[in-house]
């Protein structure tokens, strides 16, 4: 396995500080930083890496004013893929979200500009979501002769419904706003996304890391599962990370009253 030093980036730019807050940016400004193949491999090929990484939080930001636009629709009808060829495409996009959300580290997202089509789907694979004033929300595949590829059918009715999302790809309806954060698309609406994930990045990596594995995987496996195995694999979770040293001393500062408190927002 390739550490991220090896890669050969195009399309993102890493950084990681001596916090272990690592920076992944979306560089393709020219392009509303929409997704392309190359795009896909290389989030992949980074969340492969970031765990032995020494990162304890990732904020993944983009250049330019949008987020990103979902889909390159130049590349997609450029190559003129066949149905199989598009599926095995698709596959890779859902490996590369997949690995975002299950990698066991902490992602926050600073929004901004569109986060429509594929860029919701990348949005909805992290674990916190922070738009700022310029942010929209869209799935607009319905009304171009598309259909989502890379997770949304499995997220996003997570985040808002069923309901909401076949009307997003039925009629282009777009959430901004606070609407936006009622009805679970982003958790944080602030004047500056950026400044805002990295605050949330950093509360984040004064975990433990085991603790944050245990949030940023677990709780997804256990969606997927029957109540019945999710509460065993709960206890199973539960077991291992709450006897951890770091957690034993964690209980006994609070139990002695003198653990730091963290203010509400």
């Amino acid at each position: 396995m390739l550490g991220i030093s090896e890669l050969r980036l195009e399309n993102l730019l890493f950084d990681i500080d001596d916090e272990g807050i690592a920076t992944l940016t979306l560089n393709r400004p020219a392009k509303r930083n929409a997704l392309d193949a190359q795009t896909i491999e290389e989030l992949i090929g980074v969340f492969t890496a970031l765990p032995s990484s020494g990162a304890r939080a990732v904020v993944l930001k983009a250049a330019g004013p949008h987020f990103c636009a979902g889909l390159d629709l130049v590349e997609h009808g450029r190559e003129q893929r066949s149905p199989a060829e598009f599926m095995r495409i698709c596959l890779r996009w859902h490996e590369a979200f997949n690995k975002i959300e299950y990698a066991g580290l902490p992602v926050i997202a600073a929004l901004k500009g569109a986060v429509v089509g594929g860029g919701l789907e990348l949005a909805s694979s992290v674990h916190i979501r922070v738009m700022d004033e310029t942010t929209y929300f869209g799935l607009p595949e319905g009304q171009r002769g598309l259909f989502t590829g890379g997770g949304a059918t499995i997220r996003v009715p997570a985040l808002i419904g069923r309901a909401r999302m076949v009307d997003m790809m039925l009629t282009g309806r777009l959430y901004s706003g606070d609407e936006a954060v009622s009805v679970g698309l982003a958790q944080y609406r602030v004047p500056d996304s950026e400044a805002k994930a990295y605050e949330l990045a950093r509360l984040a990596a004064q975990n433990t890391p085991l603790s944050n594995f245990a949030v940023c995987s677990a709780i997804s496996h256990m969606q997927n599962m029957s109540g019945f195995d999710a509460a065993y694999a709960e206890a199973m979770v539960a077991g291992i990370v709450n006897t951890q040293d770091a957690a034993k001393g964690r209980l006994d500062s609070f139990a002695r009253g003198t653990a730091v408190k963290i203010k509400p927002e």
